[in-house]
């Protein structure tokens, strides 16, 4: 009968499992800011809904897919959570500065791209937080 003990090159090597829950989580982060985009345009083209609230619902919808992101990143890993889902936060605003990138090339780095960075980061480690100690 063979022992049970994991060798220790075993232990050491990298498991596909955290990259691919945080790649699972930029996914789902990407899908639902997508989804409350297109639905904040639909409300401000065929409603009387104004443009004045735009800057709390991009903060707002921030926050949540990047906890969503850190959530799914943290799950997938063993240890340090916060620190997977910062990294997932971190990716986040890197896809969405693409994203930017691509639509307006005159990308301007301003107090808002700042402070969604910072929301990224801080909600993503949260999510982290969150989704290391919720049991499996």
């Amino acid at each position: 009968m063979e022992n049970a003990k994991v060798s220790k090159s075993n232990r050491n090597d990298i498991r596909p499992e955290p990259f691919k829950a945080l790649f699972k989580g930029l996914i789902a982060a990407c899908a639902v800011t997508a989804l409350v985009f297109a639905v904040y345009a639909i409300l401000l083209t065929y409603t009387d809904v104004t443009e004045k609230n735009i800057n709390l619902v991009v903060m707002l919808t921030v926050v949540v897919s990047v906890f969503i992101a850190g959530f799914n990143a943290a799950r997938g890993a063993d240890k340090k959570g916060w620190l997977w889902g910062m990294g997932a936060g971190l990716l986040y605003m890197v896809i969405m500065v693409f994203i930017k990138i691509c639509a307006a090339p005159d990308l301007n780095f301003d107090s808002k791209t700042a402070m969604l960075l910072i929301l990224s980061i801080a909600g993503g480690g949260l999510g982290g937080i969150t989704g290391i100690n919720v049991k499996r």
